[in-house]
Order: structure tokens, then sequence, then C-alpha cells
């Protein structure tokens, strides 16, 4: 469990420095502020999916993740 936990979060971090050494390299030069700010959000954004789609697909793989039927009740 610590393991997979470490692998989850290691994997997160190393999405995020993917999309933002790529982002840093395809943003038209000079860099402002603002430029920082978005490419951090982006990176934090598309990290973040990545984390939540690949817990979706292998802890909680129950068919009924986001979605439970009610009991009919009497």
């Amino acid at each position: 469990m610590m393991r997979s936990n470490f692998a989850l979060g290691l994997g997160a971090v190393i999405v995020f420095v993917i999309v933002a050494f790529l982002m840093l390299q395809f943003m038209p030069q000079p860099l402002d502020n603002m430029s920082y700010l978005v490419i951090g959000s982006v990176a934090t954004l598309v990290s973040m999916l990545v984390l939540f789609v690949t817990l979706i697909m292998t802890r909680m793989k129950s068919t009924d993740t986001f979605f439970k039927r009610r009991r009919k009740g009497s």
C-alpha cells in the first residue's frame, strides 16, 4: 500500500515536471509572471487529471464508482 501511494505521488510529480518543461519550451518568449502562472496552472491541472484517472482505473474498479443504485424501499 505504501509503495503504491508513493508510486502514484511520484507519477504525478513526474507528469507535472514534464508538462511544465514542455510548456516552458513552447511558450513565446519573453516570459513574464503571468506566463509562469499559466504554465504552473496547466501543469497542475494535467497532473491532477492523470492522478484522478489512474486512481479510477486502478483502485476503484467497481462499476458504481460515481453512481450507486438506490435500494427500493417499501
